[in-house]
């Protein structure tokens, strides 16, 4: 039998869902990345990535319409406050983040059921809205590449592997938990 999901309370209404969401900044994982990448044939819990596609990934590096975006320590911070601001007012319940200077993890519970891509779509527009007032925008006009990732987490065991994973990062920014609060970046060992 899986392990049934939490039952958070926020604002009176009870979390349902919760999802895994990650983004990445402008041109730091193009199409065709040797890495892999998602698209929607490659983008549900326990699917591979894309295979590479060098002449994809080139062809989207023409496309580009500035540098790749990097995000800084101020970014963070002010994507942070912003990303709680969402939350309280969605009555979202935001669980964890990781922000490094090229992507960004999100683990967020929601009452009821919404299209995981109005989670994903409006703490993307609310921190670029955060970030252009606070630095301008980007030669690109935008800070994000399209779209992202929406992964709807099945059980307990899921949300907390996924707590785990986002702990874990390397190179952060800056990484939150509910339990934990701000955590500051940390030194890893060369490897």
């Amino acid at each position: 039998m899986a392990d049934k999901l939490p039952n958070t309370e926020v604002n009176l209404l009870s979390i349902e869902r919760y999802w895994f969401l990650t983004w990445t900044t402008y041109g730091s994982w193009l199409p065709g990345d040797k890495r892999g990448f998602t698209n929607p044939e490659h983008n549900s819990p326990d699917t591979p990535t894309a295979l590479p596609n060098p002449a994809l990934q080139s062809f989207a590096k023409q496309q580009m319409k500035g540098p790749v975006v990097f995000l800084s320590r101020l970014h963070a911070t002010s994507l942070f406050e912003q990303f709680q601001e969402t939350a309280r007012y969605r009555n979202w319940l935001l669980c964890a983040v990781a922000i490094m200077p090229t992507h960004i993890h999100m683990l967020v519970g929601v009452p009821n059921d919404p299209e995981p891509s109005k989670l994903l779509a409006d703490f993307k527009s609310y921190g670029s809205r955060t970030l252009n007032s606070r630095f301008g925008r980007p030669q690109s006009g935008t800070w994000w590449t399209e779209s992202g990732s929406k992964r709807r987490l099945p059980d307990a065991h899921s949300v907390e592997a996924t707590v785990n994973y986002l702990r874990n990062q390397p190179n952060p920014l800056l990484i939150w938990t509910r339990d934990d609060g701000i955590e500051s970046p940390r030194k890893r060992p060369a490897d």
